[in-house]
């Protein structure tokens, strides 16, 4: 009978009208990512809603969506003080939403991260525990409970949409007094870079100078599909670099900070782990010199699911080709270098314009071409 109703709710998702839209969809879509050196690279999204707070899907349609985009992990993350479907809902056990999910994703492989929101106003602000064994005990009148709470039970806790107008009118982060306590305690080890449409650049100049991990989530309440999926969009994610594929293995690697924040071509992470993650995702497919010339044709494959951004960072141009150039998610792009004469080898170096590794910072990759 459960997968009666896991069949019936993917077909649902999948038939919902796209009210006029005529571009492709992704549903049928999962994410890809490439394995870097040393690690797997594992895609989770860790900020959720569901009904059990104020979101408007039962936890079961989570794992649907998860499932249907190939997600490795997420986290259903309900508020812990904000409940504005009580009435309806009353639920004195902060638990039940994960406990529903884990049950509906125990014969999928999809990990479910036990988590919880802190939902508190400014300065303190929204931050998520995952990785807790009880929310209960977070449900506390002080603020500084919850986070002492989620640390004894060895939770990983970050700081949710920091540049939200609601709680910070300039539309940037402030770092409070109350947060700096925290991390000073080892309360507070992440940071949203990414939250639902809205990138701070400020937020990732916080996670740098803090040594926060940089986190990217969806923010989710409604459907992926609605939000996400029928304006031609991923959800954003965070890519998490992993010794195993495996609750423990997600857990040792956010503190460990080895993350890139993913929305569609917007790439953001710390340097040791963005150059890899782009190095591996193109594949250099061709190689040789046009007849006659010493105009070397070069083709490259994205093995991503982004679409990646490129500015020639090479001594040599292009022939018949901008120097700004952009390679489809799972399609290729044919460059001709102008090397004047032939050469043997090459070190292709291509500027990441759709990612950063600081504010305003892009990261060079470098290939090398051997003929």
């Amino acid at each position: 009978m459960k997968h009666l109703r896991l069949f019936f709710g993917l077909v649902l998702l999948t038939s919902l009208p796209a009210f006029g839209q005529g571009h492709t969809h992704l549903q049928s879509e999962p994410f890809n990512y490439p394995d870097i050196p040393g690690y797997l690279t594992l895609t989770t999204d860790l900020h959720q809603h569901t009904v059990f707070s104020d979101g408007s899907v039962w936890p079961d349609i989570r794992v649907m969506e998860a499932l249907r985009e190939g997600l490795d992990a997420i986290s259903l993350t309900e508020h812990l003080e904000y409940q504005p479907h009580s009435a309806d809902i009353p639920h004195p056990d902060r638990n039940r939403s994960y406990e529903i999910a884990l049950n509906e994703a125990r014969d999928h492989d999809l990990l479910i991260i036990h988590g919880s929101e802190i939902t508190r106003e400014a300065p303190m602000g929204h931050s998520n525990a995952v990785f807790i064994k009880d929310a209960n005990p977070l449900l506390a009148g002080s603020a500084a409970v919850p986070f002492s709470e989620a640390k004894k039970q060895g939770a990983f806790i970050f700081w949710n949409h920091p540049a939200w107008y609601s709680q910070q009118p300039q539309g940037n982060p402030v770092l409070s007094e109350f947060q700096q306590e925290r991390i000073r305690r080892g309360e507070l080890h992440g940071i949203e870079v990414i939250n639902t449409t809205d990138y701070s650049e400020e937020a990732l100049g916080i996670a740098l100078e803090q040594n926060l991990t940089i986190i990217g989530t969806s923010d989710i309440h409604g459907l992926i599909s609605w939000d996400y999926l029928e304006k031609n969009n991923h959800r954003p994610i965070t890519l998490v670099f992993s010794k195993e594929r495996s609750v423990e293995g997600l857990k040792e690697s956010l503190f460990e900070r080895r993350t890139v924040a993913v929305y569609n071509t917007l790439l953001v992470g710390r340097e040791e782990f963005l150059k890899p993650l782009l190095k591996a995702s193109v594949e250099i497919l061709e190689k040789e010199y046009i007849p006659n010339t010493s105009i070397l044709k070069v083709v490259l494959k994205n093995n991503s699911s982004s679409d990646l951004i490129f500015e020639n960072a090479m001594g040599f141009t292009f022939y018949s080709s901008s120097p700004v150039f952009t390679i489809p998610a799972g399609e290729q792009y044919t460059l001709n270098i102008k090397t004047l004469e032939k050469t043997e080898t090459l070190q292709l170096r291509l500027r990441a314009l759709g990612a950063f590794s600081a504010p305003k910072k892009h990261p060079v990759i470098e290939w090398s071409v051997k003929l």
